[in-house]
């Protein structure tokens, strides 16, 4: 029997040790037993339309609310203890906001483990790891805002970040959770990259660094952008709207 090389085994376990702290840290599971295949008709699914523009709106709603709402409990506060909220406030944001979305907006691996993708598709763990280190850039950048627009939550740029974030999540229903490959299209073209583009834009506008430090997420955004068409084109090329799935069928017929 073949000895397994040391340098290997310890990057293992230390793979073993970091991954469920990251997995933690960004609430991602490793299967979500709601997930549901789509039928083999093509019809649109026009409830699930309607429930992800619900959601979607509904989930900016209450973050703008959370700027309104920290915003009015935050006066008087010291400025260390003012800091601290507005540092603790962009973590939750930057690494959870679907905490405030109605949608199950779950980060799993099912669906990314099982649809064929193409030989540069990261592993399912990479993920996570640069969510997390997007998340960190999130929070400086939007603290740099914060501080230059005089410490107020419910301004332009920093709303255009929670509309931003609750455009992004969605997509995890699409995709992860629901499997509809199809829709996943346009959802992150429309979604994640296009507003990640323009919360940089509006970022830059006020502290130019703090523009800077979100080029990262768009760059990524654009690769994940070219991951989800290629996962579309490798599994039948689906068409791109939510089609109906198998038990909402069953539930008809």
């Amino acid at each position: 029997m073949i000895a397994e090389p040391k340098a290997r085994t310890e990057e293992s376990d230390l793979l073993g040790k970091v991954e469920p702290i990251v997995n933690t840290i960004m609430g991602v599971k490793k299967e979500d037993v709601q997930q549901r295949s789509a039928a083999a008709e093509t019809a649109v699914d026009w409830t699930a339309i309607g429930v992800y523009v619900g959601g979607t709106l509904a989930q900016m709603g209450l973050m703008l609310l959370a700027l309104w709402g920290l915003q009015s409990l935050t006066q008087g506060l010291s400025g260390a203890v003012n800091v601290g909220v507005a540092i603790a406030f962009f973590a939750l944001v930057s690494v959870r906001s679907r905490l405030f979305s109605p949608l199950n907006n779950a980060r799993t691996r099912t669906t990314y483990s099982t649809v064929n993708r193409p030989g540069w598709a990261p592993p399912p763990l990479a993920f996570p790891i640069i969510w997390l280190s997007i998340g960190v850039l999130r929070v400086i950048s939007s603290y740099l805002v914060w501080q230059a627009l005089g410490q107020i939550y419910l301004t332009l740029p920093l709303a255009i970040f929670m509309m931003h974030l609750a455009l992004g999540d969605p997509w995890n229903t699409v995709f992860t959770v629901e499997g509809r490959l199809g829709a996943a299209v346009p959802v992150v073209l429309v979604g994640p990259l296009a507003s990640a583009i323009v919360v940089t834009i509006s970022y830059w506008n006020v502290v130019p660094l703090a523009g800077q430090l979100l080029f990262p997420m768009v760059i990524w955004l654009g690769v994940a952008s070219a991951l989800v068409f290629s996962i579309w084109q490798l599994n039948g090329a689906e068409p791109l709207y939510p089609l109906v799935l198998d038990k909402e069928i069953e539930t008809v017929a």
